[in-house]
């Protein structure tokens, strides 16, 4: 029995496998990064398993979409053969005098990437089964595209490199005879003893997948030995960067859907690109490398710092060329938009708007309804369409002429958006029915993709390509990738201006909408909307108890009255309300000193504090021309919400529980606060006031949809279905009770 783990232990395969472990670790980080995403374990929240499982090309999970993955993991797998190969030859020198060394070398190098293959198959029949709710025919053409990209990818790689070793024998053919010539006498002339670094193999794979002893190569030179190898790094480093020139091209050419690749085939394509530059660093730099990379941070950062590079997004169609009239950004200059005169100018605008809009209702005191919906990606923007399309149908088709104002976070509001353009659309005489399922499938369509695939090849490789919002001139990444597949799914109908909504708006002919999102630098926030809103701008405050409030929130259209900001794309304003840390770029904008806002769910997902605060400042008008004021809170998470409590008792746990503390209960906090500041705005309308709230639960628990742009088919079907729990059909009953 010894003989035999012996005899495994030092077979080529096992000990290029521990290698791994001794020698360049920085390589399993990738592979890592692969398993876990896979498994459901990284980006797990945001969905990112899903790119892998159920890749998407032109719309469609199908054949050519997994073989793309396919064909990169192929990329991939030859990448990592291909670096680990020139890093670690000196320790298989014996490989050098054999036929076809390099791919020897694949086969005994392969436990690693077929067990990875193995785990990503089993996953996938689970995910495509259960997540995506497929037939066994379906599940096999999938797999069948993955495996056939596979192989694909793997015969085009060998027969270049079987077309390389011919090549590299016949300009050394000479070489070889030689060394032949001295083989009976290598024992001779070199006592048998093993180089240092050198692994202890008895025995390797042939190409046949047969059992074969090392051949005893001493009586070829190390200059020989090396030269062999060296010619077999240069046909490598020339795959590799045929893989690097793809990306390019993809990213290029990414606004045609042609090159639109599933997310991860170029992820995975970018890996093998990575691995192949770390391996670069690390060979020819050696214990430069370090050193290097620092300079090249330093040298980044300081053409960084002097505006050579710029990475920042910006908000398309906002003005940035006039940088001599940029607003200051300080305590004066916010005062001073919040000054008194200015709130009572944007006050009795409002109004207006609240008179012209009690001029449509068919009742003398009529209910009011105010729509605030959460932040949570794809699953909030499908559960709102799924309320709001339940809403206008128990109201008859008026749920929207009655409601003044929307307002709300992240995902929430790309649903809502798209429910109020299409009722605008109806109400100017298009042939739309607001009950259609068609409008639940387009706002849950993939978002995902795009934006990963726009990151690798747009945001990191390609250069910078540009377009244009009216006069003014913008870079395309991944913020730009997101508007336009938005835009596709919705089918153009969102693809306006904020000007464009002034009048309908000011009319009462639509709900007014504010776009939330927060300023990083202080946690202000920025409200866009039609008609400037300073009165929302700071709580107002008896003048006799405290004076001098300054403002925490920024009217965004006084604010930037100099740059143009009607011309801002509504797409734009969407994006900048669900900017998720790192998957979105932050929107920076022209000011002095430069600011830059992310998602509204920072520091309200539910929507309710402007709601609350819009309701204060219009009490009294409320009070003497509305019978009710209905809040209608659609929410991607329990208002209650009790998660079962997981002991992890160990030091890891106990050492990060301070950092995830205040993240997981983040939005937990948030209903806190609001609960209570909903008492007060309650104690000023008795029996007025009310609050009816429509929240989706998995139907399972600890099932949630992902928090991400993306949602699997049993997702879907299981955010429609909460409409139907016993808590959202006793809040459709409230609200036709209240009408």
């Amino acid at each position: 029995m010894k003989k035999y783990v012996t005899g495994v232990f030092y077979s080529l395969p096992v000990q290029m496998f521990l290698l791994h472990f001794r020698k360049y670790q920085v390589f399993l980080l990738f592979w890592y990064i692969l398993f876990s995403t896979v498994n459901g374990t990284f980006m797990n929240a945001y969905g990112a398993n899903s790119l892998f499982l159920a890749p998407e090309y032109m719309g469609n999970v199908d054949f050519i979409s997994t073989a793309f993955v396919g064909v990169a993991v192929g990329v991939f797998i030859m990448s990592w053969h291909i670096t680990t190969f020139i890093l670690h030859a000196k320790h298989i020198k014996f490989l050098a005098a054999a036929a076809q060394p390099f791919l020897k070398y694949c086969i005994n190098n392969s436990i690693i990437p077929l067990g990875f293959l193995i785990f990503y198959l089993i996953k996938a029949i689970h995910f495509d089964k259960y997540g995506q709710l497929m037939d066994t025919m379906k599940i096999l053409i999938l797999i069948g595209g993955f495996v056939i990209g596979l192989v694909t990818s793997k015969l085009i790689a060998f027969i270049y490199f079987f077309s390389a070793d011919k090549r590299i024998y016949r300009g050394m053919a000479t070489d070889f005879d030689r060394a032949h010539r001295h083989y009976d006498r290598a024992p001779e002339l070199s006592p048998a003893k093993r180089d240092i670094g050198t692994l202890h193999v008895d025995w390797f794979l042939t190409a046949g997948f047969k059992i074969k002893k090392p051949r005893d190569v001493r009586h070829y030179s190390s200059t020989f030995l090396e030269t062999v190898f060296k010619r077999h790094h240069i046909a490598a480093v020339l795959s590799i960067f045929i893989a690097f020139i793809f990306l390019l091209i993809t990213g290029f050419f990414m606004d045609n859907r042609i090159f639109q690749t599933p997310a991860a085939a170029s992820i995975t394509i970018f890996f093998a690109v990575l691995i192949a530059v770390a391996g670069a660093f690390s060979l020819f730099l050696k214990n430069w490398s370090v050193f290097l990379l620092i300079v090249l941070y330093v040298s980044l950062n300081w053409m960084y710092q002097h505006n050579w590079l710029d990475f920042r997004n910006k908000a398309y169609g906002l003005q940035y060329t006039n940088e001599d009239e940029r607003p200051q950004y300080n305590r004066e200059a916010l005062l001073a938009l919040a000054s008194d005169s200015n709130m009572e100018a944007d006050k009795k605008n409002y109004i207006k708007i609240l008179e012209k809009w009690k001029a449509r209702q068919d009742k003398s005191l009529p209910v009011l309804y105010i729509i605030n919906v959460s932040g949570g990606g794809n699953r909030s923007a499908t559960f709102t369409m799924n309320v709001l399309q339940r809403l206008d149908s128990i109201t008859n088709g008026k749920i929207l002429n009655q409601t003044l104002l929307i307002n709300g976070s992240s995902g929430g509001m790309f649903g809502a958006a798209y429910f109020r353009e299409l009722y605008r659309l109806k109400n100017n005489g298009a042939n739309i029915n607001l009950q259609s399922r068609t409008y639940v499938d387009n706002i849950s369509k993939d978002l995902l993709n795009p934006l990963f695939s726009s990151f690798v090849t747009r945001d990191i490789t390609s250069p910078a390509q540009r377009f244009y919002v009216g006069p003014y001139s913008y870079v395309k990444d991944r913020g730009y990738s997101l508007e336009q597949r938005f835009n596709d799914n919705t089918n153009g109908i969102l693809n306006h201006r904020l000007r464009d909504y002034v009048k309908p708006e000011a009319n009462a002919e639509i709900p007014l909408m504010f776009f939330n999102s927060v300023i990083t630098r202080d946690g202000r926030k920025l409200i866009i909307s039609t008609h400037p809103a300073r009165f929302l701008m700071k709580t107002l405050f008896d003048s006799t108890v405290r004076v001098n409030i300054d403002p925490d929130m920024v009217d965004y259209v006084s604010y930037f009255h100099k740059q143009n900001p009607y011309n801002l794309r509504i797409l734009s304003a969407l994006r900048m309300n669900a900017t998720f840390p790192y998957i979105l770029p932050n929107v920076w904008l022209p000011t002095v000193p430069v600011i830059d806002v992310m998602d509204a769910g920072i520091r309200d997902n539910f929507g309710l504090e402007n709601t609350l605060r819009f309701i204060e400042v219009f009490k009294p008008w409320l009070k003497q021309n509305t019978s009710k004021v209905v809040i209608l809170q659609i929410r991607d998470r329990p208002l209650i919400d009790w998660q079962p409590y997981q002991n992890r008792h160990t030091i890891l746990s106990w050492l990060t529980q301070p950092l995830v503390l205040l993240q997981s209960n983040w939005f937990n906090i948030q209903d806190y606060y609001q609960a209570d500041q909903l008492k007060y705005a309650s104690a000023a309308f008795p029996d007025q006031l009310y609050r009816i709230s429509f929240q989706y639960e998995p139907s399972k628990k600890d099932a949630n949809a992902s928090l991400s742009f993306h949602l699997t088919e049993s997702e879907k079907i299981d955010i429609a279905n909460a409409l139907n729990d016993s808590l959202n059909a006793t809040a459709f009953e409230r609200v036709k009770a209240l009408r």
